[in-house]
């Protein structure tokens, strides 16, 4: 997957305590490693944004190890649910938390993680298999997305190429590794020789900010909750000359929130590329390219190089007139095997064959660009009437950004955390949507439920309406 070697002087990853690891070191540590395990074993990898975590991904990608990264702060009951369900042979665990297994041999320590032999397995692992992804926020769910070397390489190729990646970047962990963008973020800096800079501190906190500044990160990558937060802190006026790049995705942040990074970003020599992805694409299908960033503000872009994205209908017909909405396409060969819910699918070939069918709708212009108008899930019917609610949530982020909508049939629940807006945000939906103002609901919550990876946690507010 990494060709270290190629890289071997150069500084592969500084922590924010300064410690450092030349290319040459990476790759003998994670051969430490990788050669006290069996070959092609099943691996849970419990990821932090720490040293240890790194090297055992690294080790693991490098050495063929089928793996899967995981939340290594996860409670651990629901780790050892997936355990059971799966049997990996190997724990790759903060070694802090290894009693919390229960049982299994300790291998190999390494910084601070520890190679736990957990059980002693004989099932077939498809041999192109490298890497699994959980499909939610959680580990609850046995649902894994399977990758192979070829769909992560090309994609780390593909994003390496279109923001220009060369070994003379610095980048800053801003998400959690074992979230499908932030090991991207890693995956497109280390084939290209680069620098990063590794912290498990949030985005908000001051030793964040003060490693990125003092670390002389070049680039940094969030979801939307990320640049609401950091723009919340005047993050824009922030004395940062040597960073030249911030990379979004894992959802729609709000146009004119985008459009006000993008200015910014011209006025001061910097780039703010909007993208879009899912871990079933290992994950990125499409960018906007900054010197469109302006004019399509409101795009996720063209198709990244190397793919194609299209829309098709209901009949599964590709859309060829611009603005018509549909089910947007990806075909490339970053698109994942497909699915494991049992240890036997692990053993199963590629059943996408580089077609993904991603839920979102969207829409192209005349120009090629691409829009996402919704999810094809994120839909409620009220009193007879087709509602999106990622269309809903756009609106109210007109009145307040810390928002975000769920619903039932009949009703759609707006969670803010600002109090007093209940009655303009109810007044605004009836004006835009032409609906009675029954059919909305404002709940005033101290914080907008998040997952781990900042993404917003529709399933826990779902069951709080």
């Amino acid at each position: 997957m990494f060709d270290l070697n190629k890289f071997a002087s150069n500084i592969a990853v500084e922590t924010e305590h300064g410690k450092t690891l030349t290319y040459a070191q990476l790759e003998k540590d994670a051969k430490t490693i990788a050669e006290v395990m069996k070959p092609r074993k099943f691996t849970f990898c419990l990821c932090e944004n720490t040293l240890g975590s790194f090297v055992g991904y690294v080790a693991f990608m490098t050495h063929n190890i089928p793996t899967v990264l995981l939340d290594g702060s996860k409670d651990m009951d629901i780790v050892l649910s997936l355990a059971k369900h799966y049997m990996p042979e190997y724990i790759w665990i903060p070694t802090k938390r290894v009693d919390e297994l229960g049982h299994g041999v300790p291998v190999i320590t390494y910084e601070d993680y520890t190679l736990i032999n957990w059980a002693d397995t004989n099932y077939d692992i498809q041999p192109d298999l490298l890497l699994c992804l959980t499909t939610s926020g959680t580990t609850g769910s046995p649902k894994l997305v399977k990758l192979t070397e070829k769909n992560l390489r090309s994609n780390a190729e593909s994003i390496a190429e279109y923001l220009k990646i060369t070994e003379k970047e610095r980048a800053i962990t801003s998400l959690p590794m074992y979230y499908s963008f932030g090991m991207s973020v890693i995956n497109s800096h280390l084939i290209k020789g680069a620098t990063l800079l590794l912290t498990d501190k949030a985005v908000i906190q001051r030793e964040f900010l003060n490693f990125l500044k003092e670390g002389k990160a070049t680039s940094i990558a969030g979801v939307p909750y990320t640049y609401e937060m950091l723009r919340r802190l005047r993050f824009l006026k922030m004395d940062l000359p040597e960073l030249k790049t911030m990379i979004q995705a894992g959802g729609k942040l709000n146009a004119n929130i985008v459009k006000e990074y993008v200015e910014s970003a011209q006025a001061s020599g910097k780039e703010f590329i909007v993208m879009y992805g899912q871990t079933e694409a290992a994950p990125r299908m499409s960018y906007l390219p900054f010197d469109k960033a302006l004019e399509k503000y409101a795009s996720i872009g063209i198709a990244i190089p190397g793919g194609k994205l299209s829309v098709r209908d209901v009949n599964d017909q590709e859309i060829t007139t611009p603005d018509t909405d549909g089910e947007l396409i990806y075909e490339g060969p970053n698109v994942c095997m497909g699915y494991a819910e049992c240890i036997e699918d692990l053993a199963k070939g590629d059943e996408n064959h580089g077609v993904l069918h991603t839920g979102d709708v969207a829409r192209f212009d005349n120009d090629g660009y691409f829009y996402i108008t919704g999810r094809m899930k994120r839909f409620v019917k009220v009193w007879g009437n087709r509602c999106n609610l990622d269309a809903t949530e756009q609106l109210v982020k007109a009145i307040t950004t810390s928002c975000a909508c769920v619903g039932v049939d009949d009703k759609i629940t707006v969670f803010v955390t600002e109090s007093g807006l209940e009655d303009k945000i109810k007044e605004y939906l009836v004006d835009k949507t032409g609906l009675n103002i029954r059919a909305f609901d404002v709940k005033v919550v101290d914080e907008i439920p998040t997952l781990p990876s900042g993404k917003l946690d529709y399933q826990t507010m779902q069951k709080m309406i």
